[in-house]
């Protein structure tokens, strides 16, 4: 028996066909062209799959569920997309929708929830039943995976990690408050204090990286300048250090999970990301050393674990 996964995105749809293995046997993508009804959407979804288990051989009625990861606010238990800011959707009935194609049970989430559903399943968190996963690119976004299964809250619009209070009063982020997570841990955030920097902070290596065009500025330069000794960035760096520990601190004093997992361009730095966020959450976790403290990893299965997650979604409930 096979399951199917759809990685919804603003730019692609991308969808593959999962084994009981956790493999990806068959994988597609068609341009999402956002700007169309969600019905012609929803067709493209439903064909794409259909010739994913086409090319295999693999008939209908051995396809057990379908899962879909949606960006925006998700009512899981009705199967339906709230809002979403990338598509201009609200209220948009999908698995209703698709059920029109197939017969399976399907079911949807947010894409975080789904990309940390799929390193449990298969990737950096794998033989793990309780992981958090913090996206960090232009926003922040946020998995959590609660005895192997995604917790969404008692009502949709929950587990929005990236828009917790870090500063009260801070940084102005995007939801409309200010000092959210957001605006302090997301690539966004790191450029922009980089860019601060090297404007008060002419001497700094930051504006050579940048080749005097703080336009060209991106979340490796700041890293790469502190590692050179560049005095202003190593604050841009130590900071964002602080801001994410912080972050991660708060999630496992809540959470207490078994790994906190990180993904975006940033995790690229490895473990000059990594290690000192363990030192952190080490030192200002609830119970310190006497308690349990997770291991701080970069995800691994990059744009694979949103197909993954989201073919596992229904969890065996189809059985």
């Amino acid at each position: 028996m096979y399951r199917a996964g759809i990685d919804l995105g603003g730019t692609n749809i991308k969808a593959g066909i999962i084994d009981e293995q956790q493999h990806i046997i068959a994988e597609a993508s068609v341009p999402t062209n956002v700007e169309r009804p969600y019905q012609d959407i929803i067709r493209d979804m439903a064909e794409l799959v259909k010739t994913l288990l086409k090319q295999k051989g693999i008939g209908e009625t051995q396809l057990k569920s379908i899962g879909i990861g949606s960006p925006g606010t998700i009512d899981a238990v009705h199967g339906v997309v709230l809002y979403s800011n990338n598509f201009g959707w609200e209220n948009v009935p999908l698995t209703e929708q698709l059920k029109k194609y197939f017969s399976c049970p399907i079911a949807v989430s947010n894409d975080a929830n789904c990309a940390a559903l799929g390193e449990v399943k298969a990737g950096a968190a794998q033989n793990t039943k309780n992981a958090i996963l913090l996206t960090l690119g232009t926003g922040v976004g946020g998995g959590i995976i609660l005895d192997g299964k995604v917790f969404e809250g008692a009502h949709a619009g929950g587990a929005e990690l990236g828009h917790t209070s870090l500063i009260c009063g801070g940084e102005p982020c995007t939801c409309g408050r200010k000092g959210c997570v957001e605006a302090y841990v997301s690539a966004t955030a790191l450029i922009r204090d980089a860019k601060r920097a090297a404007q008060q902070h002419p001497e700094s290596i930051l504006n050579t990286m940048c080749e005097g065009d703080l336009s060209h500025m991106n979340g490796k330069i700041p890293f790469d300048a502190a590692q050179d000794g560049d005095t202003a960035a190593e604050k841009v760096v130590n900071d964002y250090i602080c801001y994410l520990g912080e972050t991660i601190t708060n999630f496992v004093n809540i959470f207490r999970p078994d790994i906190v997992l990180l993904s975006g361009g940033i995790c690229n730095q490895g473990k000059k990301l990594t290690e000192p966020l363990e030192t952190y959450i080490q030192d200002k976790c609830f119970g310190g050393s006497k308690a349990f403290i997770p291991k701080v990893a970069c995800a691994v299965l990059g744009n694979k674990a949103g197909i993954i997650g989201a073919a596992n979604l229904t969890g065996g409930k189809e059985r």
